[in-house]
């Protein structure tokens, strides 16, 4: 599902902890480090779409996190050129996204990223709120920070 702009729909989630660090992880077979995020399906909501996500990419489920709120708009990024499959109707320029900020309200050890068949991540960490900016590929980091600056005031740690 791409708008009439060229953005497909997706949801991201910052994951955070007690101590107000944050769930980093690492795809599959790569050097790259990111939060969790997907694509929203037609039928559903950006919220049901995030806890999809949050299953499938972390075996977490909603009983195991604390909703604590999201993004007001959605934030848009382009993908880079040669990222782009212009082959591909409609094409898609890249993504706009609603981001959720979640806490985790069980055990880590309820973290599965084996919970899909097809993994998404093979490693995670607690990192650092601001660390990932660092660490995320240059055309997200303009979403990552606007996500992390509106979202950062609902940790309570």
């Amino acid at each position: 599902m791409i708008d009439s702009e060229g953005y497909r729909p997706n949801v991201g989630i910052i994951l955070s902890n007690e101590e107000g660090k944050v769930f980093w992880a690492r795809r599959c077979g790569q050097n790259a480090w990111q939060f969790p995020q997907g694509g929203i399906a037609e039928s559903e909501t950006p919220e049901q779409a995030m806890f999809r996500e949050l299953r499938e990419e972390t075996g977490l489920l909603p009983e195991h996190v604390e909703m604590l709120g999201c993004t007001k708009e959605w934030l848009h990024y382009k993908l880079p050129k040669h990222m782009i499959r212009r082959h591909s109707r409609p094409v898609c320029i890249g993504q706009k996204q609603i981001w959720f900020m979640l806490k985790l309200a069980s055990d880590e050890s309820c973290v599965d990223l084996s919970a899909n068949k097809k993994p998404e991540f093979d490693r995670w960490a607690w990192v650092d709120y601001w660390q990932p900016m660092k660490e995320v590929v240059f055309f997200k980091r303009d979403v990552y920070q606007s996500a992390m600056t509106e979202l950062e005031i609902l940790l309570k740690f």
